[in-house]
């Protein structure tokens, strides 16, 4: 990257005259996310470069990935929320509970569903 052999302290030194802040991280394990599946480093060397406000992070190590599983989750829907459903949108209780799981117990999404 730079002409000839420059020893770290010269390379911090520069960095900071050209306001570039780096910083070791001791990270055990990295992940990072994704819709559909995970991507895990392990054994990670971090570092972190701040550079003109934005930091950026540099990660080396060994690679490993995975799979997400969706998990379901079950949500209670209280039967004082159905019958108020049903209420309001003037429907069956049946159809006022099938409308709060389907919009995770939102009451007024339900409603609004419901009336269309």
């Amino acid at each position: 990257m730079f002409p000839g052999a420059i020893n770290p302290k010269q390379m911090q030194t520069m960095m900071k005259r050209m306001g570039i802040k780096m910083e070791e991280i001791d990270a055990e394990e990295v992940i990072i996310r994704c819709s559909d599946r995970e991507i895990v480093i392990t054994n990670p060397g971090v570092a972190k470069v701040v550079m003109q406000g934005q930091a950026s992070f540099q990660i080396t190590g060994q690679e490993h990935t995975r799979e997400i599983e969706e998990e379901e989750v079950s949500i209670e829907i209280d039967d004082d929320d159905v019958k108020m459903v049903a209420e309001q949108a003037g429907t069956s209780e049946d159809e006022a509970r099938a409308a709060l799981e389907e919009t995770g117990g939102d009451i007024a999404e339900a409603i609004m569903k419901i009336k269309g």
